[in-house]
């Protein structure tokens, strides 16, 4: 249920910046740990730095690097590759792939997805999956990772900068532990993030243009792809539940924008996609730009994929139509 008001007589709780409310049986706040409301000893540092240091870079280093040695359609190159691997293993393997089950698909895109989307550095596909299931199952409420209701900051990038008390349980992807190859890439997560993300396009730059070229390849096709990469996805957890309309349902916050499904490969549809999750299509009408379901569509024309889930149109009407009586009134 949605947390109620935070208050009781005479005594007021406390709203961090991280969205968090205090609540009974939450750890006492040490006022030496607040800094401008900030609970630091929450803080997760490791996570933080690298969040805002790659931010950083992206908005100086590259910058710098561009105006130094000029634009390389190498590195342009590299980028465009790198960032299209990592986006599609994020939309279509981390989340209809794994996450909702939407379609079947042969070792050779499991393994791909798997490499690639742990160069995205969003953690491995095993608790990326765990907190997406959480979200579908309480969206909008206090168990939800990233609740809108707590402010758009939270649900952006707030909800990964502070450590949660206590941490979620691993209860709900049972079906993910039991593949072989979802646990070697859960163990090796870090290893193969810096060596996809980041040792990749680095060499790549070296031997195209020795260490100026690796530089280049470091900053514009490691660092600044992931900046780009994360931000999309975030974007679908913020701005996906803020901005656009709502044609299927109003039982919670989803919205559909195509602006935003031009810059997540498709994911902008969002508020089809929480009232029939289990479809491997966001844009469900064939006009409504979504690569991802384009890609599943042409790798099970293939023999890559199969069992491609779909929700009769019927139900598609009825929600619609349903939705327009309510609205009517």
């Amino acid at each position: 249920m949605r947390t109620a008001a935070a208050c009781t007589p005479g005594k007021r709780k406390t709203l961090f910046l991280d969205g968090r409310r205090e609540r009974a049986g939450d750890r006492p706040q040490n006022p030496r740990a607040l800094i401008f409301r900030i609970p630091i000893n929450r803080v997760n540092w490791t996570t933080s730095s690298f969040l805002i240091g790659t931010f950083v870079l992206t908005l100086t280093a590259v910058p710098l690097y561009l105006w130094h040695f000029g634009i390389d359609w190498f590195h342009l190159a590299v980028f465009a590759v790198l960032l299209a691997a990592t986006g599609f293993s994020i939309t279509l393997g981390y989340h209809r792939l794994f996450s909702h089950m939407t379609f079947r698909a042969k070792l050779p895109v499991r393994l791909f997805t798997l490499i690639f989307g742990a160069a995205a550095f969003e953690n491995s596909v095993l608790m990326w999956a765990s907190e997406h299931r959480r979200h579908h199952k309480h969206v909008d409420h206090d168990e939800d990772p990233y609740d809108i209701s707590k402010g758009f900051f939270h649900a952006h990038i707030g909800w990964l900068l502070f450590k949660l008390w206590p941490q979620p349980p691993f209860d709900n992807v049972a079906d993910l532990k039991k593949d072989p190859l979802v646990m070697w890439q859960h163990r090796h997560i870090h290893f193969i993030a810096v060596v996809v993300s980041f040792v990749l396009p680095t060499l790549a730059g070296f031997l195209w243009d020795g260490w100026v070229g690796a530089l280049g390849g470091f900053l514009i096709g490691g660092v600044a792809k992931v900046v780009v990469l994360q931000h999309g996805t975030f974007l679908i957890n913020s701005a996906c539940h803020t901005i656009g309309r709502q044609p299927y349902s109003t039982r919670c916050s989803a919205r559909d924008s195509f602006f935003m499904a031009l810059f997540t490969f498709g994911e902008g549809y969002h508020n089809y996609h929480h009232e029939f999750q289990h479809d491997y299509r966001n844009g469900v009408k064939p006009w409504q730009w979504d690569p991802t379901k384009w890609l599943i569509w042409i790798l099970s024309k293939l023999g890559l994929t199969s069992g491609l889930r779909r929700v009769p149109q019927e139900i598609i009407y009825s929600a619609r139509a349903r939705l327009r009586d309510l609205r009517r009134g």
